[in-house]
């Protein structure tokens, strides 16, 4: 693409092929939306202490956005502890707290819409990590896709009436996302409505030498702030636990030409820069606990995240075994802070390299991400009408 603006198409969703029979007019089969009464996003506190590293804690509440001139679209990752192959429809307390933890923080920006959709569960991961079988039989990967597809159709026809959207996934929320995108977007010109999409912790592929052409075709990594019509990747990884060659997201499935894609969301031109992380004080799920407390002597804080300035840095880099995004910890042992975070995935007791810090994918970022839907956002009300 040429330009920063994508060029306008005719109302995307007259010619959606697919969904499934959920019917999105119920409230209950929406996590977030506005004006839904029970919005996991809306209830969730997001307030946030400050942690420097002299040990000074500063309050910093947070404030959504009401009148927000954009949406976002979210598909949550893999989270149902439900026993069957495919969740239900019945949100729990994780479907509730992921929207919470991975996408609440984006409403200080735009509207938010998050349908709960029937997903392929972690009983089934497990199940298959493991080779175990069982989990009740082999789950459908298209139920969940067709509930997302079902979603969008009703979001269109009730609720966007021409603003611009930004989509946001996690680890199989973003595999969701790329397959909709593929189908719907993936096209020129592209629409106009089409800001950017933040696909984290999944792989996607392009050749080594260009930002686009490999999973998408017309849809390129994203190269500046206000680039529009661009996609935001990564999967992160401790600077001191590289992906081993068998990372499900470092790699691009043994093609010498393509590699993993990875944007930088603090400096999407490249290199090196400082990580604006939220991080979960309560520990597990998907968030970040401290290793240890936050600063010694410990001071109670009584917010659910907190924000670490300096102590974490993220670069895009390559290693023999693919393209990934090196999230680097700068503790000082003199500084009063933590010189520690946690969020690695644990099996049998030890750290699963090959998973990366996939668990605070977009925890270590969530900062930047949210910055960057507001210039990117700004980008999309400053471009010209069609």
């Amino acid at each position: 693409m040429g330009s920063n603006t994508p060029a306008a198409t005719p109302a995307t969703g007259a010619d959606i092929s697919g969904g499934s029979d959920t019917d999105y007019s119920k409230p209950e089969n929406w996590l977030c939306r506005p004006e839904l009464s029970d919005d996991a996003c809306a209830s969730a506190n997001l307030d946030t202490t400050i942690v420097a590293a002299d040990g000074t804690l500063t309050p910093e509440p947070f404030t959504p956005n009401k009148e927000a001139p954009i949406d976002c679209f979210y598909v949550y990752p893999t989270i149902s502890r439900d026993m069957t192959p495919n969740s239900d429809l019945m949100a729990g307390p994780e479907e509730r707290g992921v929207a919470a933890a991975q996408f609440a923080r984006f409403g200080s920006q735009c509207r938010l819409f998050a349908p709960v959709y029937r997903q392929v569960t972690l009983t089934a991961l497990t199940s298959s990590l493991s080779g175990a079988g069982g989990g009740g039989g082999m789950p459908d990967q298209m139920l969940g896709y067709s509930d997302v597809i079902s979603a969008w159709k009703y979001y269109l026809e009730n609720d966007n009436k021409g603003r611009g959207v930004v989509f946001v996934g996690h680890s199989q929320g973003s595999g969701v996302l790329t397959r909709f995108l593929s189908q719907l977007f993936d096209k020129e010109p592209v629409d106009s409505r089409f800001i950017a999409a933040l696909l984290i912790g999944t792989r996607v592929q392009v050749p080594v030498d260009a930002p686009v052409g490999g999973t998408f075709k017309h849809l390129p990594l994203c190269t500046n702030a206000d680039q529009l019509g661009c996609i935001v990747t990564y999967a992160s990884f401790r600077s001191t636990v590289p992906p081993p060659a068998n990372s499900p997201f470092a790699s691009a499935s043994g093609d010498a030409a393509m590699k993993g894609g990875c944007t930088n969301p603090a400096a999407l031109e490249g290199g090196s820069a400082p990580l604006h992380a939220y991080l979960s004080t309560r520990g597990g799920g998907l968030g970040s606990a401290a290793a240890g407390p936050w600063v010694t002597p410990d001071k109670p804080i009584d917010t659910p995240y907190v924000s670490v300035p300096g102590l974490l840095t993220g670069e895009c880099v390559s290693n023999a075994n693919g393209t990934y995004f090196e999230v680097t910890v700068h503790g000082d042992p003199a500084d009063p802070r933590t010189d520690d975070i946690t969020g690695d995935i644990m099996m049998n007791g030890m750290v699963a390299a090959s998973w990366g810090l996939h668990l605070i994918d977009m925890n270590v970022g969530m900062g930047d991400l949210v910055e960057l839907v507001r210039v990117k956002g700004a980008a999309h009300g400053a471009a010209p009408m069609p």
